[in-house]
């Protein structure tokens, strides 16, 4: 876009007018960190034409800001990508004065070709798949986290905000007595995020907050700033908004559900079906999708050595690679509505993954399924978790990421590249845990042993 694009010079002086002069152009690494620079509104024409620069191996840094050696970062001696922004996400930002932020894509130094291993591209090209079908996916994403406060006392140097047992699925100052949720609501709504309710989750300390349904890129925009945004909007309290897949021994984990649907050209939602079970035939080829490509897709849903703590019995957390009418024990229900409204809802995900990697791996896996047409299983009779009626779910990180490694359809639809740099990405995360002496060994070991 030329400097002098009059587009741009009008976003100026209507952002001017709005008393905003900073732009904050954020995008997303492999993990679903938000990393970002902020743009004095007066310098936004000459960024959209030579956009950001940006050290690639931040796609590759640790959340302890360690670099891991993954080709084309270090090895390459540590290059640029360039970052566009994308000024149709652009939004004023309500707790911070001045401001508006809007999302980047990356490309590579030249500004030409998109970054392969870039999340938002990623999805992209699943995306296109789908369309090679003449399918565009609808996603919804239902998101959890835990709420926390200082606490001195803990070995961690936090407690879980407003403890009390009990508190399930209820709404104000019992669970939670300072308000956040409320405020929460109100900034995301101006972020214009898409959000639509909230309430305290199941744990104490836990909320949830939904956000609409709508094209699969942009419910997965909305569903990255949304994680930002909240953890942006505690840390302004003086709070920590994790998502972390299990953050407490003595609670259930936070979960990052997905519903799906597929139209076609006319707009009409291809999973709506006149069988027994209201469904159409590519509904059950989609579902078959995911359930035969469900132990790779778990490194992209499930991506921290912490996810696979979330799993087991009984926790309303999957466990098998099964499906079931309105059915929770499973790993993919399918909500009562029909018609127009129907749908899937993956269960697999947990709130740490990326949202655009996550929805990327679902979208795959029903393009294969449909492709491939895959004939899908009975669905689950009565509660789940029992390991005699389905295969059950990867138990760990790196059985996870050689599920991924060995699903070369799913390789190829997502990119051998980007593959290749997620799975050398997260065996370092995989090895640095094994070195790490934990309070559990030291506790369980140190003095009989």
């Amino acid at each position: 876009m030329s400097r002098q694009d009059p587009s741009v010079q009008d976003v100026v002086e209507r952002l001017i007018a709005d008393g905003i002069d900073i732009v904050r152009v954020g995008y997303t690494d492999l993990l679903g960190t938000e990393r970002a620079r902020d743009v004095l509104v007066e310098r936004l024409p000459s960024v959209m034409e030579h956009g950001l620069s940006f050290c690639r191996a931040i796609y590759h840094t640790t959340p302890m800001g360690d670099t891991v050696e993954v080709a084309g970062g270090l090895d390459a001696g540590l290059p640029d990508i360039c970052v566009r922004p994308d000024l149709s996400t652009l939004a004023p930002v309500p707790w911070e004065t001045g401001v508006a932020s809007c999302l980047g894509d990356a490309f590579e130094p030249d500004g030409a070709e998109p970054c392969p291993e870039a999340p938002r591209e990623v999805l992209r090209r699943a995306i296109a798949r789908l369309s090679e079908l003449d399918l565009d996916p609808v996603t919804g994403p239902e998101l959890e986290y835990y709420l926390c406060e200082p606490d001195a006392s803990s070995p961690s140097g936090w407690r879980r905000y407003g403890d009390a047992p009990g508190n399930v699925y209820t709404a104000g100052r019992k669970g939670d007595p300072e308000g956040h949720l409320l405020r929460t609501l109100r900034h995301l709504r101006d972020l214009r995020l898409g959000v639509t309710m909230g309430n305290h989750e199941f744990g104490g300390g836990q909320f949830e907050i939904n956000l609409d349904h709508s094209a699969a890129l942009d419910a997965a925009d909305r569903a990255f700033r949304f994680k930002s945004a909240v953890q942006e909007i505690a840390r302004g309290d003086g709070l920590l908004a994790t998502f972390m897949a299990k953050p407490f021994n003595d609670e259930g984990g936070s979960g990052f559900h997905v519903h799906l649907s597929c139209l076609d050209g006319d707009g009409r939602n291809v999973f709506q079906g006149e069988g027994p079970d209201g469904l159409s035939e590519t509904a059950h080829q989609a579902i078959a999708g995911v359930l035969e490509h469900a132990p790779a897709l778990a490194a992209l849903f499930n991506p921290t050595i912490n996810s696979y703590k979330r799993f087991g019995p009984d926790t309303l957390a999957p466990w098998l690679i099964d499906w079931g009418l309105d059915n929770r024990s499973a790993m993919v229900r399918i909500p009562p509505e029909r018609g127009a409204a129907s749908r899937l809802e993956v269960r697999l995900g947990d709130a740490s993954a990326n949202p655009y990697l996550g929805i990327a791996g679902l979208l795959a896996a029903v393009y294969l399924g449909i492709r491939d047409k895959l004939a899908c299983p009975p669905p689950l009779e009565g509660y789940g978790y029992d390991t005699a009626k389905a295969p059950v779910l990867p138990g760990d990180l790196p059985t996870a990421l050689d599920a991924l490694a060995a699903d070369t359809a799913l390789v190829e639809v997502l990119g051998e590249p980007f593959v290749s740099a997620f799975l050398t990405y997260k065996r370092d995360e995989v090895a640095r845990f094994g070195r790490h002496v934990t309070d559990w060994e030291f506790r369980e070991y140190s003095y009989h042993l």
